[in-house]
């Protein structure tokens, strides 16, 4: 029998991708593990591995398909051992029955009519003893001495694949949990009523007068994320003002010391490694919230805002207090720069335990950023500027930049927000202390 290919899921956030590339073609016979395609999600190109054996029978999206939702079926596999299915004109007379089951654009019912229950396919609802199961599934559970009658299937329409059987011979908890678990997340749930969002012309602005841009997916997911977070979080601001001309001296030293390596360290590059040391100093601010409790982490995984065409991203700087700024500089440009041509792995841009996002470069003085969630806190970095600064009773000019905090108010109160910054400002402000 055919096995459905799905458009997976590749980020907790992903609702919909473009199918960019197939690896394989109809005939192509490939076992679990393979490169089948290349999937660009709302941050990233991820490869998609086959999860059964067989022979390509069908590719159903094209390459180079945008907005394929999850969960869709893009391609057909016979399973191994299997002859592919025949082409509908040498198909025996039989296997014409499922043809009543295609489902085009329905017809459209007149107004008082009630819509007949559709019919399940064949190879929906299995009838008497049969199971079904992928191939791999089927020798598996051969080797297990596994019933696989006994065992839930959580594949399409209900088969039996090779995670199933691995999760029966482990105690077959997960097994059958998984339809179950699956069966909940699909179902809707009762929620509030949507604010109603009216059309700009019913705001006055006519039709005509602009040109509308489609959303794409990350611009959908942003929207998503941080209207929740804003909504939410509990969060409020914390504002310093850093004098950093000793900062712009020692980093003018360091890049001559680093010139012929490549590297050359920047602000962003200093605060960076400056927020990892104060994390890891002030352990309650480098923490998140969670139902069941407070989670303070290990390390000071440090994301960094990137802006990129369509959105941003926040590439990950891992912990960031065991290392360098040579180091934190190399991997922020390389981070940087896949983050703009999507060539991120998951693991590069989820999680975090504290983001940066820096706008001095665009000349803003101050911002105060949206809460990346789960983080417990944010820093936001304006630029820094020439300002008239009063030293021992006498005005002077020092260059001084301005820092905003947003903190989850769940996680991070005032007072732990103030000591953090306590820390971070002469690490800033005396740069030689990130030595000590």
């Amino acid at each position: 029998m055919s096995i459905d290919i799905l458009m997976p899921a590749l980020s907790p956030t992903m609702e919909e991708g473009t199918l960019a590339k197939w690896h394989v073609k109809v005939g192509d016979t490939v076992k679990a593990g393979d490169v089948i395609a290349e999937i660009e999600t709302d941050k990233a190109t991820m490869e998609v591995e086959a999860v059964d054996e067989g022979v390509i029978e069908a590719i159903l999206v094209e390459a180079g398909t945008e907005n394929v939702k999850v969960n869709a079926q893009i391609a057909k596999l016979t399973g191994e051992g299997e002859s592919p299915a025949p082409p509908p004109a040498a198909a025996a007379p039989v296997a014409e029955a499922p043809k009543a089951a295609p489902t085009p654009a329905a017809p459209v019912q007149a107004a008082g009519e009630t819509a007949a229950p559709a019919k399940a396919a064949p190879a929906v609802a299995p009838t008497g003893d049969r199971v079904f199961a992928s191939p791999l599934a089927r020798r598996l559970a051969s080797a297990a001495g596994l019933d696989l009658k006994a065992i839930t299937g959580s594949g399409p329409h209900g088969r039996v694949v090779k995670a199933d059987v691995e999760a029966a011979g482990k105690g077959g908890a997960t097994a059958a949990a998984a339809p179950k678990a699956a069966a909940a997340a699909s179902a809707p749930t009762a929620a509030a009523e949507p604010r109603k969002v009216l059309s700009l012309e019913q705001m006055g602005i006519p039709a005509g007068s602009y040109d509308l841009i489609p959303l794409d997916g990350m611009r959908k997911t942003i929207a998503r994320r941080l209207t929740d977070s804003f909504r939410d979080v509990p969060h409020f601001p914390l504002v310093i003002d850093l004098e950093i001309d000793a900062l712009l001296a020692a980093r003018a030293k360091i890049n001559r010391l680093l010139e012929g390596q490549g590297v050359k360290v920047s602000v962003n590059d200093i605060v960076i490694k400056a927020c990892a040391v104060a994390l890891k100093r002030v352990p309650e601010a480098n923490a998140s919230y969670t139902p069941e409790g407070i989670a303070m982490h290990k390390h000071a995984d440090i994301a960094v805002a990137v802006a990129i065409d369509g959105g941003l991203i926040t590439p990950i700087v891992r912990a960031a207090e065991t290392k360098g700024l040579a180091q934190i500089s190399a991997e922020v440009k390389d981070l940087a720069a896949r983050a703009k041509s999507k060539k991120l792995k998951p693991e590069e841009f989820q999680g975090g335990t504290f983001s940066v996002s820096n706008l001095g470069m665009f000349g803003i003085k101050q911002f105060a950023s949206i809460i990346n969630e789960p983080q417990g806190a944010i820093m936001s970095v304006g630029a820094g500027e020439q300002r008239p600064v009063v030293k021992n009773g006498e005005l002077a000019v020092a260059t001084v930049m301005t820092i905003t905090l947003t903190c989850d108010h769940r996680v991070v109160d005032g007072a732990i927000g103030a000591r953090f910054l306590a820390a971070f400002k002469p690490l800033i402000e005396e740069p030689l202390t990130l030595l000590v």
